[in-house]
């Protein structure tokens, strides 16, 4: 017989013997590993806040064999935001063509243009490596 424990207790995880079920209400993650090249030069800004950001563009690839059997590369983009130190770095070495190792969150945010709100998804930097 399966028992539940409190999930104050352990974070909504219930237990039997040897297995862990979660609540589905409570489980969610919102994490994002990339590696890829840095594909635009990053733009710096200060916030109203006083913090700055760095904005760029990532490009990440993957190869597949198509229905022809030929080898294929399919590209993706990915606008990232850089805040606190990794501004720093990427003043210093942050270069188009440059590949960088990136965890972070997806994360989404608004703004008005002539009026019209705008929406935009954008990856934001928690730990970043140079890696060429």
């Amino acid at each position: 017989m399966m028992q539940r424990s409190n999930p104050t207790l352990n974070g909504g995880a219930s237990t039997t013997a040897g297995s862990i079920f979660f609540d589905k209400r409570e489980v969610s993650m919102n994490h994002v590993n990339l590696i890829g090249r840095i594909s635009t030069k990053p733009r710096f800004y200060e916030h109203p806040s006083g913090r700055r950001v760095a904005q760029f563009t990532l490009v990440t690839q993957e190869t597949y064999i198509d229905e022809n059997e030929k080898s294929r590369v399919k590209k993706y983009w990915h606008r990232v935001a850089a805040w606190g130190r990794w501004v720093k770095v990427l003043e210093e070495f942050g270069d188009v063509n440059l590949q960088v190792a990136l965890e972070g969150k997806l994360i989404t945010r608004f703004y008005f243009r002539d009026g019209v709100k705008q929406f935009i998804s954008e990856v934001e930097v928690n730990d970043l490596v140079v890696m060429s």
